[in-house]
């Protein structure tokens, strides 16, 4: 393709995006293909010679877009938001096409020192303790990952760095906690069996006193506690785990703390919300994901340490072929986590804050908050429904509830959010809470307003009467 094709074809799926930002509402939501649907209609082989491009993005259009799940849809209020934003977009159109692989500083400077400020803008934003210093990695899985060998290496003294794990390190989180945790702990080495997950109060949040009884419990038994993870908006419910007091265990028994907010972190750009930062003078490490929540288009991970030398020192190797003269003067963030080769992930990020301002994505959180507020109070004055959690961002957690069994209330509920997805107008998912089959109502994707709430609402009571007859 020249660049006089490519500029054919480049207007004309601009054109398009536009198209589907403005109509991906008419779609549903959920994609109806069946499994194997889509790997039937495309060939065993690949093509022996050049296709057309008019060829290449019919199908686009006619096999793929069929099975693909409608993130960016108003109706979208599934698992958590994943936006993206037409600005956003153009930033990835540009970081595309310059290609650039952004592993050192001399590789791109600009790209490096872009992340540099983009990150310090954010912890400005947030309001994170000055000192930290921020780097993007590509998902909260792999931030939370590089914390948890941060963590490993502080408290062998970088030994298992050269010489592997030669007794059990324990790791502690909430039982509520993500499962990238588990999944942390056992790539990096600890093992699940020394994962300890601590009882949650009545709203789901760590209870500090029972983290206490677990460390001095290993402790007592010749175990070496190394790492806290707490959650600040955990995926089934939201829950906060009180960080000033998990801090001041951590702090007091010289455990790593990582704090995972990848959904609700962006909430605290909100003077109103950053009341789940209290205690943060104690976290070594935190992540939160902008393409989440604030209108960057997936992956876009921000990850931030209070000793940027631990985590550099845990992850820094220096081959002949990649040392510059400017190293002694530079961030090369190649050493501030797994991967070597790196995206601009920057760019994209610059263009969202620059192009709404703070002050229009506090406008856009707020507004989502402010929906979950008015959804849960409908859940609460309806008779045989039942609020299953607190609010405190944009996720309600709910059930119907007119008095049957636990096992028949888990049918009736998944019978209800099967019916809402098959309507291909909203997509919900579910969870479980204390075992109680609950269903989850986000609120939060770009184009959500409150006629989608209501008219989600609407469906709901709509089918539950059905299905209490």
């Amino acid at each position: 393709m020249d660049t006089k094709e490519f500029k054919k074809y480049g207007h004309e799926f601009v054109d398009w995006i536009a198209e589907y930002m403005d109509n991906v509402e008419t779609l549903p939501v959920m994609s109806r293909v069946k499994p194997g649907e889509i790997r039937a209609r495309i060939p065993l082989t690949p093509p022996g010679k050049a296709e057309s491009m008019d060829r290449i993005f019919s199908d686009f259009k006619n096999i793929i877009l069929p099975g693909i799940t409608h993130w960016q849809h108003p109706g979208w209020h599934a698992y958590f938001p994943a936006n993206n934003s037409p600005v956003s977009v153009l930033g990835e159109l540009l970081t595309a096409a310059i290609g650039a692989q952004c592993m050192i500083w001399q590789t791109s400077p600009a790209a490096a020192e872009l992340e540099d400020a983009v990150l310090e803008w954010l912890r400005r934003m947030l309001g994170l303790p000055e000192g930290m210093a921020g780097v993007i990695q590509d998902t909260a899985s792999t931030a939370t990952l590089c914390a948890l060998l941060s963590a490993r290496e502080k408290a062998t003294n970088f030994e298992s760095n050269e010489k592997g794990l030669k007794r059990p390190l324990i790791v502690y989180a909430s039982q509520e906690t993500h499962s990238s945790i588990e999944k942390g702990v056992k790539i990096a080495g600890f093992g699940r069996e020394n994962l300890r997950l601590i009882p949650s109060d009545a709203e789901f949040a760590m209870i500090p006193e029972k983290l206490e009884e677990a460390i001095l419990k290993d402790k007592a038994a010749g175990l070496a506690p190394a790492c806290v993870v707490a959650t600040l908006g955990t995926t089934s419910s939201t829950a906060v785990d009180p960080l000033p007091a998990i801090g001041r265990i951590a702090r007091h028994h010289g455990l790593w703390l990582h704090v995972d907010a990848a959904y609700a972190g962006t909430a605290a750009i909100l003077p109103e919300k950053r009341w789940i930062l209290d205690g943060a003078e104690d976290m070594d490490s935190f992540v939160f994901n902008p393409h989440k929540w604030m209108l960057t288009n997936f992956d876009c991970s921000a990850y931030y340490v209070k000793e940027p030398g631990w985590l550099i020192r845990t992850f820094e190797i220096h081959p002949e072929y990649l040392k510059t003269g400017a190293d002694p003067y530079v961030k090369n963030f190649r050493d501030w986590g797994i991967q070597l080769g790196r995206r601009f992930r920057a760019l994209k990020l610059w263009f969202v804050i620059r192009s709404y301002g703070v002050e229009g994505l506090q406008a856009f959180v707020r507004e989502h908050c402010r929906l979950a507020q008015l959804f849960k109070g409908w859940v609460e004055k309806t008779p045989n429904f039942e609020l299953m959690a607190p609010v405190h961002f944009g996720l309600v957690s709910f059930r119907l509830n007119d008095g049957r069994d636990e096992e028949a209330l888990t049918i009736l509920n998944r019978t209800l959010m099967d019916r809402l997805n098959a309507t291909g107008k909203l997509y919900l998912t579910h969870t479980a809470l204390r075992g109680k089959f609950t269903l989850r109502m986000v609120i939060g994707q770009r184009a959500t307003e409150e006629r989608h709430v209501r008219a989600a609402w609407d469906m709901i009571k709509s089918i539950s009467a059905k299905l209490l007859k």
